[in-house]
């Protein structure tokens, strides 16, 4: 049974797994850590958190699920100080926006004999914003909490994973499906190259068009009455930091730049068929997905 999970990134997404956790009923500790100590203030003050710790690595020792809630490349550094002072009785998981560098390196420096288990996670849910201060305890539900593995040529022996982390990793689990999601298994290439698709290009259409208003009309005083509902939603995005998406294009740039390309196609294709019966076909064909 968990009974004592530590959150290092008391953000948006920390903060609300600590929220939804006393939500689902979670009875046990929840200790939390940020590298901005406003961050894990407002956790506190929230009840997010029971308590911030004052070392995260000894913090880490005590618990039995550590959960990674950072950009990428902070959690892949975590993940390499946690390695050497972990044990077959934790379990690290995390909430990354990519999941193949994540996975591999989850199962190079854990899931190994005398190694701490390690269980590769991204919840399909957030806001543009990242702070604790916007987090709550429905933010997962109804969302799809994915898990991923390596492809079978690369994946490691599921037995590498010591008893004691699997239980732990079918604890954290089952308190996922508590925050009201839905947990599905996917191999990490593949997740990545679909969260390019659903996730990264909306996010980059967005800032992109973002952007270029604020360069082209920016200025405009009659802006805010002329701008209504599409501009709203269509720019939504366009706060979101650089900070977190700095990683996710550094960490997933092949599958982002194919997708940006083919969306520069398809508006090149709406551009030269604005008056042809082409552009009907384009609107049906967008109809057809929105209603799928």
């Amino acid at each position: 049974m968990i009974d004592r999970v530590l959150i290092l990134g008391t953000g948006l997404l920390g903060a609300s797994t600590g929220l939804a956790l006393r939500a689902a009923g979670f009875s046990g500790t929840i200790t939390g850590w940020d590298k901005d100590p406003k961050q894990s203030q407002t956790a506190l003050s929230l009840k997010a958190i029971d308590a911030i710790a004052s070392d995260p690595l000894t913090a880490a020792r005590a618990s039995q699920v550590i959960l990674l809630a950072a950009p990428v490349y902070a959690i892949l550094d975590w993940m390499d100080q946690l390695s050497g002072v972990l044990g077959p009785d934790h379990l690290v998981t995390d909430v990354g926006s990519t999941k193949s560098l994540i996975t591999s390196t989850g199962n190079r420096l854990f899931n190994q004999p005398g190694r701490a288990g390690f269980l590769p996670g991204h919840p399909m849910a957030g806001k543009e914003v990242c702070g604790a201060a916007d987090a709550e305890a429905a933010l997962f539900r109804n969302a799809v909490w994915i898990f991923t593995t390596e492809s079978p040529a690369e994946d490691t022996e599921e037995s590498a994973m010591s008893p004691e982390a699997a239980v732990l990793a079918n604890g954290w689990r089952q308190w996922v499906t508590a925050f009201g999601c839905r947990t599905l298994d996917l191999d990490a290439a593949r997740h990545d190259e679909l969260v390019a698709w659903v996730s990264h290009l909306p996010q980059f259409l967005s800032t992109a068009l973002t952007a270029l208003l604020q360069a082209e009309v920016g200025e405009a005083p009659e802006l805010t009455a002329v701008g209504g509902r599409a501009l709203r939603e269509m720019t939504r995005l366009g706060a979101s930091p650089y900070s977190m998406w700095r990683d996710v294009a550094y960490t997933n740039t092949e599958s982002i730049a194919a997708a940006i390309h083919a969306l520069e196609q398809r508006l090149a294709h709406l551009r030269e068929n604005l008056r042809t019966p082409e552009l009907r076909s384009e609107f049906e064909l967008a109809n057809r997905f929105r209603k799928g």
